[in-house]
């Protein structure tokens, strides 16, 4: 019986309070009251900070882009000095490579003319110890045929006696030509 009750209670009455007519007006009072809550919390606490945080992010990504593009324009700076210091070091080192090339060419002819009159020297030198052994040859040759032609003379006839200076003027003439 006492659900019975209950049942008839809950079947007699409006159903969901939310969906009660009568209490409508309380609802929409209460429904402003949380808006303007919610309005006034978020439009004076909440929406001022997200803006100073919007504004600090906005602030920190400006300066970093104007700290990069800086920085790229140091880079820039930088590479273009390194360049510089590059195509210096580059001639510097071609200067030193032409000076030197040219001390070791001076250095060279300077040997080879002295080569050159080291050889001429003796060449020279040569030249007269071979007119020297020519002579001493001919000088050589001359006493040997003198001595041959001598003995040749003595041989073929026997007894008779050769002159001396007749027999170094027949060898002469005949040796000259």
């Amino acid at each position: 019986m006492a659900q019975d009750a209950t049942t008839a209670a809950n079947a007699a009455g409006p159903g969901m309070p939310q969906l009660d007519f009568a209490t409508f007006p309380n609802q929409i009072f209460w429904l402003v009251i949380a808006l303007v809550a919610i309005y006034l919390i978020l439009s004076r606490i909440a929406l001022p900070r997200i803006a100073a945080v919007l504004a600090e992010r906005q602030g920190t990504l400006t300066k970093d882009l104007v700290a990069a593009e800086e920085l790229k324009q140091r880079a820039v700076e930088a590479e273009a000095a390194y360049n510089k210091a590059l195509a210096d070091a580059r001639a510097e080192a071609s200067k030193i490579a032409d000076e030197t090339r040219a001390a070791i060419q001076a250095d060279l002819d300077r040997a080879i003319a002295r080569a050159d009159d080291e050889i001429s020297a003796k060449a020279v030198e040569s030249e007269t110890r071979i007119t020297e052994i020519r002579a001493g040859a001919l000088r050589s040759i001359e006493e040997v045929a003198r001595d041959v032609v001598g003995d040749i003379v003595s041989a073929v006839a026997p007894g008779q006696k050769v002159d001396d200076s007749t027999l170094a003027a027949a060898v002469a003439a005949r040796v000259k030509g």
